[in-house]
């Protein structure tokens, strides 16, 4: 019995300064204290993928889970990514951007984090965890969505992206991604003038983001994803009762549309990107989900192809 207050009393001061870290970075980028870091690490291109001397078909953003912390990618991430690019060379993919950082200020660069990195490394997922209710939070979530919409407008220009060109912006998110994803909607729209197609992976978000100028929401999601299915019920914008939330209004809209990826789950050696657990035609969960984003951005612009 002795061990949960003891929890208490270490845990609770550390979440305390993880709030305060979060709200300080989206002020400070609203107050214009600081500026989004735009440079990437020497020798990283700025996108990945199709040939930059000609208009990709698609530009595509992946917002990676809460192990985001650098520029490059993610072990799990990486997969994906490498997955993606080598499926459908017709994209371009920019898998840089910060979804937990309003600054773009990556974890890994700042002094006092790579000291904790290596004593206490779960206060980095505490980190990002922190960021995702700071974005979700209905004081600080405009500031958050601008700083972060206009992070990704800033990355697209510098990987060639040409404001009203009509090349479709795919923001592909996985877990708290996708709370990102739906809030820099208005944003890119705003600043690009884009068409926007969002592919949420496990997708932790609030839903009070409006989507109106996203084309469509494909939510691909799965019946052993108990962490997906937490977002669904602790927010109450995403319950049927809330009809005037942003996503109950894209659901009447018609922009949502559901894909089972059974029996995938959110973490693990079965998760949605395990390249290991093996499916009953034989491919792998991490092919399943890299074939079923390939599919649904391909039947996209067979739809509606771009100028």
């Amino acid at each position: 019995m002795t061990e949960f207050p003891l929890l208490v009393l270490v845990l609770g001061p550390v979440l305390l300064a993880e709030a305060l870290l979060a709200r300080y970075e989206v002020m400070a980028y609203t107050t214009g204290w600081r500026t989004l870091t735009t440079e990437l690490p020497h020798g990283m291109p700025y996108a990945r993928g199709a040939d930059p001397d000609r208009p990709p078909d698609a530009y595509l953003v992946y917002l990676d889970g809460i192990g985001k912390r650098r520029f490059r990618d993610t072990r799990d991430g990486g997969l994906l990514v490498k997955a993606l690019i080598a499926g459908a060379p017709e994209l371009r993919l920019l898998g840089q951007v910060q979804p937990y950082s309003p600054l773009a200020d990556p974890l890994v660069d700042r002094p006092v984090w790579a000291w904790l990195r290596r004593r206490i490394a779960l206060l980095l997922f505490l980190h990002n965890v922190m960021q995702i209710f700071v974005a979700a939070d209905r004081r600080y979530r405009p500031l958050y969505n601008r700083a972060v919409g206009a992070q990704i407008a800033v990355q697209l220009r510098l990987a060639g992206y040409r404001a009203g060109s009509g090349i479709p912006v795919v923001l592909l998110s996985y877990s708290g991604g996708a709370q990102v994803a739906t809030g820099a909607v208005d944003e890119l729209h705003t600043q690009l003038r884009a068409p926007l197609l969002l592919i949420t992976i496990g997708g932790f978000h609030n839903g009070a983001n409006d989507l109106t100028h996203a084309l469509h929401l494909h939510q691909l999601t799965s019946a052993g994803d108990r962490i997906e299915r937490v977002s669904r019920w602790m927010f109450p914008q995403r319950w049927r009762l809330f009809r005037r939330s942003g996503w109950n209004r894209a659901v009447r809209a018609g922009k949502i549309t559901v894909h089972r990826l059974d029996p995938a789950t959110h973490v693990g050696p079965r998760s949605y990107i395990s390249p290991e657990t093996r499916l009953p035609d034989g491919r792998s969960h991490l092919a399943r989900t890299a074939d079923t984003v390939i599919a649904l951005i391909r039947a996209h612009r067979a739809a509606d192809p771009p100028p």
